[in-house]
């Protein structure tokens, strides 16, 4: 309210207005950041009324999924079960009881399980995390260097295998590919483990993150450390397989966009060695792009990893999230719904940041 009226000033009597101008200019970036974080609490807000919203509009009674024949010939026992569950009340009230929950950090308890659903999540999420998590890891290595070597080799034969490359990676599907890799590298050559996240002999590394594989470090259990990441070797393959594709074409259209740039004409005119020119001028001119669609593909990578779960038998956040949406077991549900939502708002709270701290035009706007 008070920033509006400083220009006036300045007019009037020039000192309090050039004053105030280097001081709201002197960290752009605190400001930046502390717009994108309350842009993502607002978020997590919404999210927390569009799960709750969704999940009462699947058709279907959660009574009739989660009693006997018997008992649903009772209306005593009907009527007590709706009461123990907060569905006698009104939609608005039932929200008002989750978001009261939520708040002092209960999701409720599952209908099938029997347990809290945050302790459900606690041990589903680090497997899909961890997943997910390499998956990303491999697909930015692998993507992004396909991607430059494409566009620095434009209309070469190694440019056009990479496209094709590419293409297939895009096209095949997920749940496909799943089987052919699990069939030929585990059953046929032997070369992968098999299913789980270690092997059945080994006990599971004391708890500290969920994941195995830091979990493992951390204990110095380094033979369950081996198990763990031989275990994520082809599901993050497969799983990573669509976002190289995404990101090698996406990459190499960004980069030969900028290489197409005035000044980096100007850097080869002036004899720059052309790892100086790609490193300083080029990537960085082309991460912008190329962040937002890693952002967008970790997302797709969340979803996707519900058929690689099951092919690969690992138990992480997809297939509890089938079992639960099956199973009509609401709280459950709109725990999985909460924790991808918020998932997808942290990243794009990561890409924001990334932006401000790689371009500087976004944080002085």
């Amino acid at each position: 309210m008070s920033q509006p009226s400083a220009p006036s000033e300045a007019g009037a009597g020039g000192a309090p207005g050039r004053a105030a101008r280097p001081g709201r200019s002197r960290h752009p970036l605190a400001r930046f950041l502390l717009r994108r974080v309350a842009i993502a609490v607002l978020l997590a807000f919404g999210i927390t009324l569009v799960t709750f919203v969704l999940t009462n509009l699947v058709p279907g009674d959660p009574v009739t999924a989660n009693l006997g024949q018997s008992a649903l010939g009772d209306p005593a026992i009907v009527a007590q079960w709706r009461a123990e569950h907060g569905l006698d009340k009104s939609l608005p009230q039932q929200y008002l009881t989750y978001l009261g929950g939520l708040l002092q950090g209960d999701l409720g308890v599952s209908q099938q399980s029997h347990r809290p659903v945050l302790t459900d999540l606690a041990e589903f999420v680090p497997s899909t995390i961890e997943l997910a998590g390499s998956a990303i890891l491999v697909s930015l290595v692998v993507g992004v260097a396909f991607g430059v070597v494409a566009a620095l080799r434009r209309d070469r034969p190694s440019d056009q295998a990479l496209r094709v490359l590419s293409l297939i990676g895009i096209s095949v599907p997920t749940f496909w590919l799943a089987l052919v890799a699990f069939y030929v590298f585990f059953f046929r050559l032997q070369l992968t483990p098999g299913s789980g996240r270690i092997n059945p002999d080994m006990s599971a590394p004391p708890a500290v993150t969920g994941l195995f594989t830091v979990d493992a470090a951390l204990a110095g259990q380094w033979d369950v450390f081996a198990s763990a990441v031989g275990h994520l070797i082809t599901p993050a393959l497969v799983l990573a397989a669509y976002t190289i594709g995404l990101l090698t074409r996406f990459t190499r259209s960004a980069v030969l966009e900028v290489l197409g740039q005035d000044y980096v004409r100007a850097a080869r005119a002036k004899g720059l060695p052309g790892r100086v020119i790609l490193f300083r001028y080029v990537l960085r001119s082309a991460l912008v792009p190329i962040i937002t669609v890693a952002g967008l593909a970790f997302g797709s990578l969340l979803s996707g990893t519900v058929l690689v779960e099951s092919v690969f038998a690992r138990p992480g956040i997809g297939q509890y999230a089938y079992k639960s949406a099956t199973t009509l077991d609401l709280p459950a549900v709109m725990g999985v719904g909460l924790v991808v939502g918020c998932v997808y708002v942290v990243i794009n709270l990561v890409v924001d940041i990334l932006y401000g701290v790689i371009d500087p035009r976004v944080r002085l706007s």
